[in-house]
C-alpha cells in the first residue's frame, strides 16, 4: 500500500441497507473512520453504527458532521431524495454507489463535488465478502475527486477502475444478466427439482463446470444443450413438461430462441467475406 493510501479518511455513510452493512466495516478495516451513519430508520442506523467504533447514528441529514467523504448508499430511486434532504458542507465530496445512475445526478447541487464508487458485487446479510477481490468502479466530476476515490478504492480492493457513466450502465445491465437472472433461473431449477423430491445439489457439478467454462472462454462459443443442437424433439418434450408452469414455459421458449438466434448470427458473420 502506498503512503497516500495509508492516510485515514473520515466518512459519513448515508444509508443502512445491505451495502452499507458490508461497506461500513470494510472502510473501518481499511483504516478509515466512519464518523456517522444516517438512515430514515433510527433502528437501522443504530444497527450499522454499532459495528463501527466511534460512529454515531442519526435520522437527521441536515446536521451532518464534517468529513472527507460522504457515501450515499441507498437504492437508486432514493438517491435524489437523499441529496435534496441532506445538507452537505460546501465543496464536500459526495458519491453514490449505484450502477445505473449517472454522475450527472449531482448537477442539481453545484455546491458539492459529485462522484461514484460502485462496487460490482451482490450484497446479502450474513455473507462474508472478500473485499480485495471486489471490482470498484470510480467516476468523479473533478480530477481531485477522482484521485481521492481511487485512493479510497485501492484501500478496499485490488481491482479499482475508472468507469464512466455510459460504461457503468452497460456493466450494470451485464451484471443483472450474469447475477440476478442467473439466480432466478437457478431458483426455477430448484423449484422444478423440489416438485420431484430431488435436491438442488444434483446440479452443483454442472453449474460449476458451466461457470468455469464460461469464464475461461467467450461464453457464446461454448454453448451446449438442445437449443444449440436444434434438437426439436427434446425442446418439444421440455416445453410439454413445463405446461403446468406457463410463465417458465414461455421463458424456456424465449431463451431457446435467443440461443438459436445468437448461433445463427455468429454463423452468418463467419460466412461473411472480409
Amino acid at each position: 500500500m502506498s503512503p497516500e493510501l495509508s492516510i485515514s479518511r473520515t466518512v459519513v455513510l448515508l444509508g443502512a441497507g445491505r451495502l452499507a452493512q458490508h461497506l461500513g466495516p470494510a472502510l473501518q478495516e481499511a483504516g478509515h473512520r466512519v464518523v456517522q451513519v444516517w438512515s430514515r430508520s433510527a433502528a437501522s442506523a443504530a444497527a450499522v453504527a454499532v459495528q463501527l467504533p466511534g460512529a454515531t447514528a442519526t435520522t437527521n441529514a441536515t446536521t451532518l458532521p464534517a468529513a472527507d467523504l460522504y457515501i450515499v448508499a441507498v437504492p437508486d430511486a432514493a438517491v435524489r431524495d437523499v441529496l435534496a434532504a441532506a445538507r452537505f458542507p460546501d465543496g464536500a465530496l459526495v458519491v453514490h454507489t449505484a450502477g445505473a445512475l449517472p454522475l450527472s445526478v449531482f448537477e442539481e447541487w453545484p455546491s458539492i463535488r459529485g462522484g461514484v464508487l460502485y462496487p460490482l458485487q451482490t450484497f446479502s446479510p450474513g455473507r462474508h465478502l472478500d473485499w480485495p477481490t471486489v471490482p470498484l468502479c470510480v467516476e468523479a466530476a473533478d480530477a481531485a475527486g477522482e484521485a481521492e476515490l481511487l485512493a479510497v478504492g485501492h484501500s478496499l480492493s485490488h481491482d479499482v477502475r475508472l468507469v464512466n457513466t455510459r460504461q457503468r450502465l452497460r456493466l450494470h445491465v451485464a451484471a443483472v444478466f450474469a447475477c440476478n437472472f442467473t439466480n432466478h433461473l437457478l431458483g426455477i431449477s430448484h423449484a422444478l427439482l423440489t416438485d420431484e423430491n430431488l435436491p438442488l445439489d444434483l446440479l452443483t457439478p454442472l453449474v460449476r463446470e458451466t461457470i468455469d467454462k464460461a469464464l475461461a472462454h467467450p461464453p457464446f462459443t461454448v454453448q451446449t444443450g438442445p437449443a444449440a443442437r436444434h434438437d426439436r424433439p427434446t425442446l418439444a418434450r421440455h416445453e410439454a413438461a413445463l405446461v403446468a408452469y406457463p410463465g417458465w414455459q414461455k421463458l424456456y421458449k424465449v431463451l431457446s430462441e435467443s440461443i438459436q438466434q445468437q448461433a445463427a448470427g455468429a454463423a452468418q458473420n463467419n460466412l461473411d467475406p472480409l
